[in-house]
């Protein structure tokens, strides 16, 4: 299919940007790469039918992801306040960021009430469908 240079080059790209599945089709044949489950998150060759996608998160927790790729911002460009910071409490639906898409600002959502556990995402970083940008804590 690929040649081992040609894979380590496609490798080394992947690395540099938060895509988690680089699928890559030819009449050759097929590769999948994608980044490992350990904590380093390396870039790794996947069988075919490895998702490439870890598996859901603890009961305890809930993430609001990234709905598009977009840039991430933890408050409106107009205001200096975040519109959630680590440790308060939200409601379902309350927005806890925004994705800016060129001029076009989209909310992103708490999943559910609960308290903000952590912010996964700097404010500015341009980011992929699914990443996820805030963790959550349920409350009970």
């Amino acid at each position: 299919m690929k040649t081992a240079d040609q894979l380590q080059q496609l490798a080394a790209w992947l690395a540099d940007t938060d895509i988690g599945l680089l699928e890559l089709r030819t009449p050759e044949g097929m590769v999948r790469l994608g980044r490992s489950r350990a904590p380093s998150r390396a870039i790794v060759q996947l069988d075919a039918d490895d998702d490439g996608i870890a598996p859901a998160p603890a009961a305890d927790t809930a993430t609001a992801v990234a709905s598009s790729a977009g840039v991430f911002l933890h408050g409106h460009p107009m205001h200096p306040v975040p519109l959630a910071r680590v440790g308060e409490r939200v409601v379902a639906g309350q927005p806890v960021g925004l994705l800016q898409i060129g001029p076009l600002l989209l909310p992103v959502a708490a999943p559910l009430a609960g308290v903000i556990a952590a912010v996964c995402v700097a404010a500015g970083c341009t980011v992929g469908y699914g990443t996820a940008l805030v963790e959550l804590q349920p409350f009970g």
